[in-house]
């Protein structure tokens, strides 16, 4: 059975909701210098993103993903390089890539140690893990201030940079890079955002009670639609953090 979270309920959506191949480009921009030679294998590759910006650049790129239907839409941008796979039992021989990628995928993975784990085993000795993790900042607009009943919520990950430093030091690997991804622009309306909570567009509302729904999503649904002007756009900014580890 894959552990993880699996988007195939959104798959349909993702790239529209999570800013597809541009985003994939920008990661990808900020990525490739702290690649390894050889194969980089991409874990919860989705629907490709940074995979398709990493292989026009001619870089040996594999991927996995638990989803059928993301691995599908990855497969129809880059071909038979990807497959369904589970974090924990990646279906990679031991000390075969060059670098082990995750882009926004630790957090969803259940327990990072036994990824780092499965991530150390694949790698070969000079290999690399490129991680983009965290909570993602950025610039504050009054979005915020109504989503604040979410916070506990949207602001939990598993994935911060202590929490994984300590997983991958637990696995032989230490940290060569700690740092931020380049911001991307943005620019949602309250409407449009409370219509993302109402159709559960975010993993993080999947899980969620039908009390805590009503205690939480509820109140910033409403919160979103009494702000002034909620089909004006509000401009910000997003980054992540950037993690790379070596032996």
């Amino acid at each position: 059975m894959p552990t993880g979270i699996s988007f195939d309920r959104v798959a349909d959506r993702y790239d529209d909701t999570r800013g597809g191949l541009a985003r994939g480009v920008t990661f990808a921009a900020d990525i490739r210098s702290w690649l390894a030679t050889g194969t980089v294998l991409e874990v919860g590759m989705g629907t490709g993103v940074v995979a398709t910006a990493l292989v026009g650049k001619e870089t040996p790129v594999v991927g996995v993903d638990v989803s059928p239907l993301m691995a599908r839409r990855a497969y129809e941008r880059i071909g038979a390089r990807v497959a369904l796979g589970d974090a924990l039992a990646l279906p990679v021989g031991d000390g075969s890539v060059g670098t082990v990628l995750f882009v926004m995928v630790l957090h969803l993975v259940g327990d990072i140690w036994p990824a780092l784990a499965e991530a150390a085993r694949v790698l070969r000795p000079d290999g690399r893990v490129v991680a983009v993790h965290g909570v993602p900042a950025s610039t504050e607009t009054d979005l915020d201030e109504a989503l604040a009943p979410l916070g506990s919520f949207r602001r939990h990950r598993s994935d911060d940079d202590d929490s994984l430093q300590r997983a991958a030091e637990a696995c032989g690997l230490r940290r060569l890079h700690v740092g931020g991804t380049t911001p991307i622009a943005q620019a949602r309306t309250p409407n449009v955002v409370a219509d993302e909570i109402e159709t559960r567009i975010w993993s993080y509302l999947w899980q969620l009670t039908d009390a805590e729904w009503q205690a939480q999503a509820v109140p910033a649904v409403r919160a979103l639609r009494a702000l002034p002007e909620p089909n004006r756009a509000r401009a910000s900014t997003q980054w992540h953090r950037l993690s790379v580890f070596g032996r």
